[in-house]
């Protein structure tokens, strides 16, 4: 079970896998996710359905190579297996009845904001993406991206494709042009969907945000992906990872992600030496 099939590197940092996993696939929804060890002493890693096949069985999932998590699963290739493979986990994006959405994507994140973006398209819903990046170098999805959105904004951080400046930049520029969203769905960066929710609340927009905090179980067990919504403690891992994002205390979150850093990059350093795989 759990055979990896496919295997696609989408830029120096960003991997595609398709993996065999028909009952995850029977069920999965846009905005679900799994808990998956590469080995039998691996960590657990929280990876968001970027696709599912239910026909075929299989399962998509787009990660960034930033951990020693990461890095285990990234020197996988096809034919290897998964030790464990848990899901679809987490509540589904709410898309029913939404009849025109802007989708924020950013960076990795816009791994997590196609399927969203996908399933409203296929709903018969008028589709806005933007997805912004660092630089040209980083830009993945750009042509599902396209196939699905009625109006796709490229934004990168320093021009080199696209347009130049911030997601929120297109976002109040395309509000500002008259466009009324029934909803905005950020997904990206804790600081970049802070800021979409701070743009859309100007002008009243509904906005939904994935949250992707540390997670361990999958069960609201450990309370390591708690956060704070609406004055409230709620867990990504069982009540999202979809929140309102005028809501969800930002600032909480960023600060609790910080208190990983140095452990994280312990463990990339350890796993460097074990799995040096290059970037292709």
């Amino acid at each position: 079970m759990f055979e990896i099939l496919k295997r696609e590197p989408l830029n120096s940092t960003v991997t595609r896998i398709v993996v065999s996993a028909p009952l995850i696939a029977k069920k999965a929804e846009p905005g679900q996710f799994v808990i998956l060890r590469s080995g039998a002493e691996s960590e657990r890693l929280p990876l968001t359905i970027a696709d599912y096949d239910r026909a075929a069985g299989t399962i998509t999932l787009i990660f960034q190579v930033v951990g020693g998590g990461t890095m285990e699963l990234n020197a996988l290739s096809p034919g290897d297996r998964l030790t464990d493979l848990v899901g679809p986990l987490g509540r589904a994006t709410e898309t029913e009845g939404l009849k025109k959405v802007c989708v924020v994507g950013g960076g990795v994140g816009c791994a997590i904001a196609l399927p969203v973006a996908r399933k409203l398209h296929e709903q018969g819903a008028v589709v806005h993406s933007i997805v912004g990046f660092r630089n040209k170098d980083l830009v993945i999805l750009e042509d599902e991206f396209r196939g699905i959105s009625d109006e796709l904004k490229m934004m990168t951080d320093d021009g080199s494709y696209g347009e130049k400046g911030l997601v929120t930049n297109a976002l109040e520029a395309m509000i500002n042009a008259g466009n009324q969203y029934d909803e905005v769905i950020a997904i990206g960066p804790l600081i970049m969907m802070k800021f979409v929710s701070l743009t859309t609340k100007k002008y009243g927009v509904k906005t939904v945000v994935s949250m992707n905090p540390i997670m361990i179980d999958g069960t609201g067990m450990c309370g390591g992906c708690r956060l704070t919504v609406g004055g409230e403690t709620k867990f990504a891992c069982v009540d999202g990872p979809d929140f309102d994002g005028h809501l969800v205390d930002f600032d909480e979150a960023l600060r609790r992600g910080e208190m990983y850093r140095e452990f994280e990059q312990r463990e990339r350093e350890t796993a460097c030496r074990l799995y040096p795989r290059e970037a292709e």
